[in-house]
């Protein structure tokens, strides 16, 4: 399917302020990027890097006063998620280099903590795919997705204990039951056609049978329409927009994904 995504983000800036944003789409398995826009209101010198993870990143600095950031790309993704029941644990001696520190415990992803309680969700279920989906349908059933209830990223820990959360707390919670098993297991953050309520989304990929797939317990069943912006080991990896100095906050957030045909393109 073809998808127009858009964030529109404006802020009031008392300072000149360095930013580091993560707002571009790059074309990876899933997903191809045909068209984008990017402005800045007023328009400021603006540097790009590509981070540790692969994600596009830009630097800033953004002047006193209103401040705006426009984007929007038309992006072609997959009409049905891929889904490997039965694809194999991969014994970590056999995991590539690129993949190894998604299993190590991260800062909102304390997988060492998680590993009595993985072993009795995954209970009876094959190694690899199948103890991902039955940690998903568990985190799915006990923790309640509760959207705009924090702006505050919080711990796999924190959210085991309070019961309820954003959809990056749950995709926390099963990141780390997911490397307690020794099953590499990232944060990604994007869009999802047809959200409810729309905003920016984050869920989890598990490697396994040799590749990356895509988990989301947020959501009753897995669908099409995913477009990925970035990927990191938790939130603090793939936050959308970072400033340093006094905190600042988008005083205007507009999140749309439309889905578009190709001749509209």
């Amino acid at each position: 399917m073809w998808l127009r995504t858009k964030c529109d983000l404006s802020f009031e800036i008392s300072v000149p302020t360095p930013f580091i944003l993560m707002l571009r789409l790059r074309s990876g398995l899933q997903q191809w990027v045909a068209s984008e826009k990017y402005r800045l209101e007023p328009n400021v010198p603006m540097f790009e890097f590509t981070d540790t993870y692969g994600n596009l990143c830009q630097r800033l600095v953004a002047p006193p006063g209103h401040f705006s950031i426009y984007t929007s790309a038309d992006v072609r993704t997959d009409d049905f998620v891929d889904e490997a029941p039965g694809a194999p644990f991969v014994e970590v001696e056999y995991l590539p280099d690129a993949v190894l520190s998604y299993l190590l415990p991260s800062r909102f992803c304390e997988s060492d903590r998680f590993g009595q309680m993985a072993t009795d969700i995954t209970a009876g279920y094959l190694m690899g795919y199948d103890q991902v989906k039955a940690i998903e349908t568990w985190v799915r059933d006990n923790i309640s997705y509760l959207p705009g209830t924090s702006d505050v990223p919080v711990s796999a820990i924190e959210i085991n204990t309070r019961g309820s959360g954003v959809c990056r707390d749950l995709a926390h919670l099963g990141i780390a039951l997911c490397r307690s098993l020794s099953i590499p297991a990232r944060l990604v953050v994007g869009y999802l056609h047809d959200l409810q309520p729309m905003d920016l989304h984050a869920w989890f990929e598990a490697y396994v049978g040799g590749r990356w797939y895509t988990f989301d317990p947020t959501q009753s069943h897995i669908r099409g329409g995913y477009v990925v912006i970035g990927y990191g080991r938790d939130a603090a990896d793939v936050a959308i927009n970072n400033q340093f100095g006094p905190p600042v906050y988008p005083i205007y957030q507009n999140i749309q994904v439309q889905r578009i045909e190709e001749k509209d393109i």
